[in-house]
């Protein structure tokens, strides 16, 4: 796949809210090449660029690299900058490692929660009508990720039965083989936001 196309793949997966640049895209495209774990190849020159078009392919070494960094569960799992990269990814992760990393992102969200909380009560007085407004966005928001992770844990500690799914309209998280798809997170995903 060409950078192009790989940026807008993965802009689309990734969501709007994390929107990848060229000015990051290549320069991870040059590590990633330097560290084989990709090869490149150029293609034939297009009538509209007259340049060759790179095209880069995963190596044996990049899958290998792929699947060791998928089953790592720590903070580095569930922080803000790594989270979103790793849910998208799920579809490739066991149910264990799945839950480990939900668990220590709703440990994580809550803790902070928890904290702005307390903050927020010893700072109401000192601040406007906007920045509370902020504030209590914030909070919600939070709360809000809270709720979707617990619902995303028990979908994956509970998994409903193929007859289940059936009457109620959805499905689960899980498949027999612990892999979700694409269709079971949009499915759940769409249940989460109905249920809010």
């Amino acid at each position: 796949m060409h950078g192009y196309e790989l940026r807008k793949r993965l802009n689309l997966m990734l969501g709007w809210g994390r929107v990848l640049s060229y000015g990051s895209l290549y320069p991870a495209l040059k590590k990633m090449l330097r560290k084989h774990l990709i090869e490149e190849e150029a293609q034939s020159v297009t009538p509209v660029t007259r340049r060759p078009r790179i095209v880069y392919q995963l190596t044996p070494a990049g899958e290998r690299e792929f699947t060791q960094l998928m089953s790592e569960v720590g903070p580095m799992a569930w922080e803000d900058d790594n989270f979103d990269i790793r849910f998208a990814f799920f579809g490739r992760t066991d149910m264990e490692i799945r839950l480990r990393v939900l668990e220590g992102r709703r440990s994580r969200l809550q803790e902070r929660l928890d904290r702005v909380q307390r903050e927020l009560a010893m700072t109401q007085k000192e601040v406007d009508s906007y920045a509370r407004e902020l504030q209590r966005h914030g909070v919600e928001s939070v709360e809000r990720e809270v709720r979707w992770l617990s619902s995303l844990i028990d979908a994956e500690r509970n998994p409903r039965p193929a007859n289940d799914e059936q009457a109620a309209g959805r499905g689960d998280l899980g498949d027999d083989d612990g892999v979700r798809d694409e269709a079971d997170v949009s499915r759940t995903a769409q249940s989460s936001q109905e249920n809010e």
